[in-house]
């Protein structure tokens, strides 16, 4: 399922004295099976760019097209609820929303809300518990003795059980420890490969793009700035640092290499891609 943005502008509280344009004639299209990041300051525009991914918002102008349902200023609030199957937003600190008394409730909350049965509910809570890396022996528990990584993962493995084609996540590392974050951010990658899910990321930390990400929006101020493969985007680091936006740690080590006479015909983004070419370069320096 293919999402698109054409022209899509966002007004909050229009034709009122606290109307905020937010969201600035937005053309993008994220593709069946893709990973997309998306990337800017707070305040540009990336959360409510979010909430129109599922029709929590709709545009105040302009046509986001989900699937084959297209959402406009126009369309019927009423029938929105399928979409919001098809398309799992975790937002950020989602441990905050876990209310039931225990684990398999909790996750089984959202297919019976969407009419599945008592039983079926149970074997999705079950079968998504697992897959964010949580035993059966967590069903029963209370969510509220877990650890905050566990609580999170029980959180996630809810939007997970509504069986979305699309995931996005909304910083979903925010608050993990350096440990907690490389196995959330393998888990999603494991979501992505293994179940064929489309991931949409919403973050700061340029690293999870150059590792993970296939292709990267860059918003500023409600407009996007620049758009393109990972490997496009961070070469310009003159501009990514006057734009304040973080560069993937390789790609910094590799420009101070490269301004003390290792030549790089493009930055490598990634650790390993970082190695291969030092390693190269070495290997082309003692054949000489």
């Amino acid at each position: 399922m293919d999402i698109r943005f054409e022209k899509v502008n966002f007004t909050y509280q229009p034709n009122s004295p606290f109307e905020q344009r937010v969201l600035h004639d937005i053309d993008l299209e994220i593709k069946q099976g893709s990973y997309t990041a998306l990337v800017g300051h707070t305040g540009s525009g990336k959360s409510t760019l979010l909430q129109h991914l599922n029709a929590l918002l709709k545009p105040t102008q302009g046509l986001v097209q989900i699937g084959d349902r297209e959402i406009t200023p126009e369309t019927n609030n009423k029938n929105l609820k399928p979409i919001r199957k098809k398309v799992g937003i975790v937002f950020q600190f989602p441990e905050s929303q876990l209310f039931e008394e225990t684990v398999a409730k909790d996750i089984a909350f959202g297919p019976k809300n969407f009419g599945v049965s008592e039983e079926k509910a149970l074997f999705l809570a079950k079968e998504n518990l697992e897959l964010v890396g949580l035993d059966e022996s967590f069903m029963e528990r209370s969510p509220f003795d877990l650890s905050g990584g566990q609580m999170r993962r029980v959180a996630i493995a809810g939007v997970l059980a509504m069986q979305p084609e699309v995931l996005v996540l909304d910083e979903p590392t925010a608050g993990l420890d350096p440990q907690g974050r490389r196995e959330m951010m393998r888990m999603f990658d494991h979501l992505h490969k293994e179940k064929g899910l489309t991931i949409v990321l919403v973050t700061h930390l340029m690293d999870d793009v150059a590792n993970f990400a296939d292709y990267v929006y860059v918003l500023e101020k409600g407009s996007l700035v620049k758009s393109g493969v990972p490997e496009e985007v961070f070469q310009d680091v003159a501009w990514l640092e006057e734009k304040q936006l973080g560069v993937p740690t390789a790609a910094r080590f590799a420009q101070k290499l490269q301004e003390r006479g290792m030549p790089f015909d493009k930055l490598p983004l990634t650790a390993s891609a970082l190695a291969d070419e030092i390693l190269a370069q070495g290997v082309n320096t003692h054949d000489e």
